[in-house]
């Protein structure tokens, strides 16, 4: 797996600068807590403006990670695919006091790339994942 590292935001976005990588559970922690895992989940990390000329970050993710059925316990694959644009914001209150449908995250000079992919990947996840019908039944306590 690929260690993704860290960005200045701003300059990132600015640039209009891009990186790829894959990441792994060992670089997931908040994952690997939800009982997740995953072989490789490919990110590509795209800095720009947005359609309002604010600058952004542009995500895309597509792997499988796997959780625990909340039914049965038994692995149940979970297909990833993300894509979000997220306009970054000079202040916590900007992003508080906004009154829209738009994405944001705070700028900053060291944001952890692997961070921001795990931050989208758990927003994907589904609450309560289940299978669709488990392939064993637990006796009643």
């Amino acid at each position: 797996m690929s260690q993704a590292g860290v960005i200045d935001s701003l300059q990132f976005s600015g640039a209009a600068s891009e990186k790829r990588g894959v990441l792994g559970t060992s670089e997931l922690s908040r994952l690997a807590q939800m009982q997740g895992s995953t072989e490789g989940l490919e990110y590509h990390l795209r800095g720009g403006r947005a359609g309002s000329g604010r600058p952004c970050l542009r995500i895309s993710v597509r792997g499988c990670v796997e959780l625990p059925c909340q039914r049965c316990l038994d692995p149940l694959p979970v297909p990833v695919a993300v894509d979000a644009e997220l306009q970054l914001a000079e202040s916590l209150s900007e992003i508080a006091e906004a009154d829209d449908d738009i994405d944001r995250v705070l700028a900053s000079r060291r944001m952890e790339i692997a961070q921001l992919v795990e931050d989208e990947v758990i927003l994907a996840l589904p609450m309560a994942p289940r299978h669709a019908a488990c392939g064993r039944e637990r006796p009643a306590t």
